[in-house]
């Protein structure tokens, strides 16, 4: 558990081993939508104990960075949010299959990332380039309600740099830019009757068939980009219709997530789901959509950021979607880098290897600090 001041907040303790750290801000909730009381210890901890760093408040977002004048500034962010619980709080350790793991809500994602970023804050004081670190608020959920949404509207000046690397889970190895990502409702319309009597009516969910029909035959493209392989996707993850069981539905619909590959525009995206399922009368309407990005590893700082990794470690695409999406969208090259494998983040059994929070923080530290120049 994280140590309590007098006034009964909890503290973090930045010079502590990366283990115990992690564990005290895995302990501190924070759902989306209740981030405040860690985004409290982070901005505490950072004002107390890294007096080389501007620190700001927006909401429960905290951005600390450097102005030293540098050639290069380096973007590094991780979220506080978490999805919530599954009875997996306060954390436990455990040793399993030759290794001791760190299991808990939030342990993979991403709080093992936002420990490791946290520490090295205070200690990169003499980085051979400027930095800002950014931990953010409401990531798990909409993308408007994400509050790198409001800052690159209100402050993108907060978000500029020559690269950027978010903390997600990769296992402490690189992945590459992100798909995009859509979802889509497809409504199906008929004509209400009674059941009995179901000539009279038109039934709207048999209208859906067609949809999944086509759904189930798609035969979806695998992207190579910059050797970089993105696996497309196009699904139908939620289905809805019918007010009994004796009424005919006048109305039913189908939720489509289309994951796209980053050489996809929003349009192109749309448009592609619009022509997959051309023909069939319905209607169709985008209800949140993020573009992707491009893996960004051809720039001198990426490639600065490899060489201090070492050449063991692996190098692939990102096949879900992240924030990297927005610094792309901004003109900087941004990549995923943290602990914990990205396959257990949001599950019940969420857990993160202690020797991922060790190897991460090792890399990220030659890179940050005259080891890495």
């Amino acid at each position: 558990m994280a140590r309590m001041n007098i006034q009964g907040a909890p503290v973090l303790d930045l010079t502590a081993d990366i283990v115990e750290l992690t564990t005290a801000i895995v302990d501190i909730e924070s759902v989306s939508g209740n981030e405040k009381q860690l985004a409290d210890a982070v901005e505490a901890a950072l004002r107390g104990q890294a007096p080389h760093l501007e620190v700001i408040r927006d909401g429960d977002t905290v951005i600390a960075r450097t102005h030293r004048g540098l050639p290069q500034r380096v973007v590094l962010a991780g979220h506080l949010d978490t999805v919530p619980l599954a009875g997996n709080l306060p954390s436990t350790r455990r040793f399993r299959e030759g290794r001791e793991e760190l299991v808990g809500r939030g342990t993979c994602d991403m709080k093992g990332g936002v420990a490791v970023m946290l520490k090295l804050a205070a200690e990169a004081d003499d980085a051979p380039m400027d930095l800002t670190w950014i931990f953010y608020d409401h990531e798990e959920v909409a993308a408007a309600d994400n509050s790198l949404t409001r800052i690159a509207a209100e402050h993108p000046e907060y978000l500029v740099g020559d690269f950027a690397i978010l903390g997600e889970p990769t296992s402490a190895g690189v992945e590459g830019g992100c798909k995009g990502t859509m979802k889509l409702d497809v409504t199906a319309r008929g004509i209400a009757a009674h059941s009995g009597r179901d000539w009279v009516g038109d039934n709207a969910i048999h209208h859906l068939a067609p949809v999944l029909e086509r759904l189930a035959s798609y035969r979806a493209r695998r992207a190579v980009i910059d050797g970089l392989e993105y696996r497309e996707g196009l699904n139908a993850v939620a289905i809805s219709g019918g007010i009994a069981g004796n009424v005919i539905p006048d109305r039913a619909r189908v939720t489509l997530n289309y994951r796209f590959a980053p050489d996809t525009s929003i349009a192109q995206a749309e448009a592609h789901v619009r022509e997959v399922l051309s023909g069939l009368d319905l209607e169709i309407e985008v209800t949140d959509a993020g573009a992707g990005a491009l893996p960004g590893l051809d720039t001198a700082p990426a490639r600065q950021f490899l060489a201090a990794l070492g050449g063991e470690v692996p190098v692939a695409a990102k096949q879900g979607w992240t924030d990297v999406s927005r610094f792309s969208a901004l003109g900087t090259p941004a990549v995923n880098f943290g602990p914990g494998d990205p396959l257990l983040a949001h599950t019940d059994d969420e857990h993160v290897p202690l020797p991922d929070l060790h190897q991460a923080l090792e890399g990220l530290r030659r890179f940050l600090t005259r080891e890495g120049s």
